[in-house]
């Protein structure tokens, strides 16, 4: 029988610690510490780790608790739909995310891209390792919180309206974000507001996981890799 309290809880619990280290990220960059060099290699490296921790933390306490993979959006849809919905929200998104910044930067906001171009790699290796582990896991592991669990298990196991808790899971996918500066929190909040609503529109955790990784990835490969700039 699901455990639904105790992952609720431990899910909490990830959930706060990493905010925490979002706060510390953005302490580290606003105040970088002189003696200390934060390069591409250190910064992807401590990504991955960090992320890929939680994750691990998270898969493990959905297993010791019998969480049905129906509530997380496992295995809920057919891998046409999924790659098509996937793919094809990835790349609105990716779009309307770009018109939102740059509008935002029109106004007078800021939107601060020193961590994007901190975690820029500079070789050939270094791409690979961005696009084929570090996105995937950043992926993979925010939507598995912020989606399939603080949505997806809640509704399961608690009969609470998606549509309620598509918002207060956005608000916390933005705040995990507040190393982007003011400008940055708001457009990555209508993001994962989009990304609850195709989550529970589809109830497909693979489809929303696709659509994030395909943002970060055109955003990367345009910005850093290209250097195009729509602004």
């Amino acid at each position: 029988m699901p455990e639904w309290a105790t992952f609720v809880g431990l899910s909490g619990v990830v959930t706060g610690l990493l905010l925490a280290l979002s706060r510390t990220s953005q302490s580290t960059l606003e105040e970088p510490d002189p003696d200390v060099e934060l390069t591409s290699g250190l910064m992807l490296a401590n990504v991955a780790l960090s992320q890929g921790l939680f994750l691990c933390l998270l898969l493990v306490a959905a297993w010791y608790t019998q969480i049905p993979l129906e509530a997380l959006g496992i295995g809920t849809s057919t891998a046409r739909t999924t790659l098509s919905v996937g793919v094809g929200l990835g790349v609105v998104l990716y779009l309307a995310s770009e018109l939102g910044g740059a509008t935002a930067e029109r106004l007078g906001g800021e939107y601060d891209e020193g961590l994007r171009e901190l975690l820029a790699p500079g070789s050939a290796g270094g791409w690979v390792v961005l696009l084929g582990v570090v996105l995937p896991v950043i992926a993979v592991f925010e939507e598995f919180l912020f989606r399939g669990v603080l949505i997806g298990v809640v509704w399961a196991g608690y009969g609470v309206s998606p549509w309620l808790l598509a918002v207060p899971s956005s608000v916390l996918f933005a705040a995990g974000h507040s190393a982007q500066g003011i400008t940055g929190v708001l457009v990555t909040g209508l993001l994962g507001l989009a990304l609850a609503v195709a989550f529970v529109l589809t109830e497909s955790l693979l489809a929303v996981v696709l659509a994030h990784y395909l943002v970060n990835a055109l955003e990367f490969v345009i910005h850093e890799g290209l250097g195009v700039e729509w602004t």
